[in-house]
């Protein structure tokens, strides 16, 4: 791929608050250390971001690599689809870890064909077997959650719309349960109406977040299959609102903003 740039420029853009560096190395190769992630991730001394992209060349496509804020690489993220589909305009397809996924963009955002979602257990993946539609386990007020795979691993629990539930505190316990050893994405979702949801993510390897695309397609996908709601889905993030659509068999499909904040230019090598 040619000698790796340590100086480039960069995107900064989010999706309903989930925000992002974008680097576009495919005419320039860019390498990243996780430590390099982590610094250029922190808000204080670096630029700041819940996930940090990579966009690579690829026969046919755009390679898409994400990484989170703690540095480690993932499959994919739907919010920063929606944000590169806004930045390279047009229909594209884009490759990522956890499949290719195709973006058409629109005004103010992105709408994005997101695949097909799987429940096998060990596509999830689960340690053991189990049924995913009611999976036999829970923690303290969270009980017999859901499991979807979207590209990257999901647990969806559904609670009463007044439930009061400690996500920042029970989220990265049931994250890094031996259950789930590529570690999971928390979903506490509130059924508000019959087509319409609100949700509440704790994201592997960053967090709190106040939106996170694939949790919303996971736990749309799992009310729509559990026959809690109809699609479409209006599913209401701290940072907004997206339209999930899907039926069995068939893709999920997510449409929602992306927001370009500026463009700016960085020393990689400054951050480790």
């Amino acid at each position: 791929m040619g000698a790796r740039m340590t100086t480039s420029r960069f995107h900064k853009m989010h999706g309903l608050g989930n925000d992002f560096v974008i680097i576009d190395a495919r005419r320039e190769a860019v390498s990243l250390t996780a430590q390099a992630v982590r610094a250029i991730a922190d808000r204080r001394s670096g630029i700041g971001c819940d996930q940090l992209i990579i966009l690579e060349p690829a026969v046919g496509a755009t390679l898409m690599r994400t990484f989170n804020s703690d540095g480690s690489e993932v499959e994919v993220c739907g919010n920063a689809t929606r944000a590169v589909g806004l930045l390279l305009g047009g229909e594209q397809r884009i490759e990522t870890a956890g499949g290719v996924i195709v973006t058409s963009a629109i005004d103010g955002g992105a709408s994005v064909d997101m695949g097909e979602p799987r429940f096998e257990w060990d596509v999830i993946p689960l340690a053991y077997p189990m049924d995913t539609a009611a999976m036999p386990v829970g923690w303290e007020a969270l009980e017999r959650p859901m499991a979807v795979n979207v590209g990257n691993p999901h647990v969806i629990f559904f609670v009463d719309p007044d439930a009061d539930i400690d996500l920042a505190r029970l989220g990265p316990a049931i994250e890094t349960d031996p259950l789930f050893p590529e570690r999971i994405n928390v979903n506490v979702v509130r059924v508000t109406g019959p087509s319409s949801l609100r949700l509440d993510v704790w994201e592997r390897g960053a967090g709190l977040t106040r939106a996170c695309g694939t949790g919303a397609c996971a736990s749309a996908v799992a009310a729509i299959k559990s026959g809690r709601v109809a699609s479409p889905v209006t599913v209401t993030l701290p940072g907004g609102d997206l339209t999930i659509e899907w039926q069995a068999g068939l893709s999920i499909r997510m449409t929602g903003d992306a927001t370009y904040v500026f463009a700016g230019e960085a020393d990689w090598s400054r951050f480790g």
